[in-house]
């Protein structure tokens, strides 16, 4: 199990790396949010590749793969579907929407009304879809990984707290240093290299994953470190609102994939250091003046730099 984790993380890693430059990490923590069976928030400025991340990570995993482009008039049923009459056959027919897939990229999620954002929240929280009365699951995986772009906000509409919760990660791709972007220009010369890629992974070996990674051990002294960083959240003069127990959830389950992804059977309280911020930060309310995500970012980090590490023999 262990070398298994290991092995579907850099086969799927190397694949992406074809198409993506020098984004290791965001993509490692992508897949872990995937396994986690979670949604992840990416917010970063136009053209840093977030939408082709997205379908490259659908390609290497032989999945279907939809986009939605946000926009103030977008309706709820845009999204889920709607029943149309036929005349034909005298009778309503349901035309799904995007969300019938595996992944789902919600492009400038932030540009929707609050209603349509909403209308996404029962696809995220218990992946099924109600139209007219009628509920109807989803397919399995179902990741949604929606984006916005931090710096441009007029006609935006931000997502209300009770949203952005429901996301395992909030990330950012970031910009490229002059290497990489060089990398870049190299790479896309004559090709498109998505064009030529081929997957490494079926849903049927992603599922095993998903059961294995939600076997991984987790010591007792672990957990109570996870909630001994999660409770400091909490409390503090700047902090309006910290993390909710979903938040202690969202890092347990991401630890767990991410230890499985690293080829262990247990999870370490370098885990929890490691994803305590990408899980944590966007679902911390600062007081006015407090700063944005930056300080909510450094909260974490200066509760995890003041926080008793445990030392216990951690696997078993």
């Amino acid at each position: 199990m262990e070398h298994n984790g290991k092995q579907i993380n850099d086969r799927i890693l190397e694949n992406i790396s074809k198409v993506i430059v020098g984004k290791e990490q965001t993509a490692r923590l992508l897949l872990t949010a995937l396994l986690a069976d979670g949604h992840v928030l990416l917010e970063d400025v136009p053209g840093t590749g977030k939408t082709k991340l997205a379908k490259t990570l659908a390609k290497t995993i032989d999945a279907a793969f939809s986009r939605i482009q946000f926009t103030p008039d977008l309706l709820p049923s845009d999204i889920t579907g709607l029943n149309i009459y036929d005349r034909r056959e005298n009778e309503f027919v349901l035309r799904r929407g995007p969300v019938f897939t595996n992944i789902l990229l919600a492009d400038e999620i932030n540009r929707a009304t609050p209603r349509t954002q909403a209308g996404l929240l029962e696809c995220m929280e218990e992946h099924q879809v109600t139209i007219d009365g009628e509920t109807l699951p989803l397919d399995s995986p179902f990741f949604v990984i929606a984006t916005q772009n931090p710096v441009e906000t007029a006609g935006t509409f931000p997502l209300p707290e009770a949203q952005l919760d429901r996301f395992v990660m909030k990330l950012s791709m970031g910009l490229p240093d002059r290497e990489q972007e060089l990398a870049i220009l190299d790479r896309y010369m004559e090709i498109e290299p998505l064009d030529n890629l081929t997957s490494v992974l079926t849903l049927e070996e992603l599922a095993k994953a998903r059961r294995e990674a939600n076997k991984i051990f987790v010591h007792t002294c672990v957990r109570e470190y996870l909630i001994d960083v999660v409770s400091a959240t909490r409390s503090g003069a700047q902090v309006i609102m910290g993390a909710s127990p979903r938040g202690s959830l969202a890092l347990l389950r991401c630890a767990k994939a991410y230890a499985f992804l690293d080829g262990r059977g247990y999870v370490t309280p370098d885990d929890i250091k490691a994803l305590a911020v990408p899980v944590l930060a966007h679902r911390i309310v600062l007081g006015f003046g407090s700063g944005g995500p930056d300080r909510a970012t450094a909260l974490i980090e200066r509760i995890l730099s003041t926080t008793p590490v445990p030392t216990e023999d951690f696997t078993a």
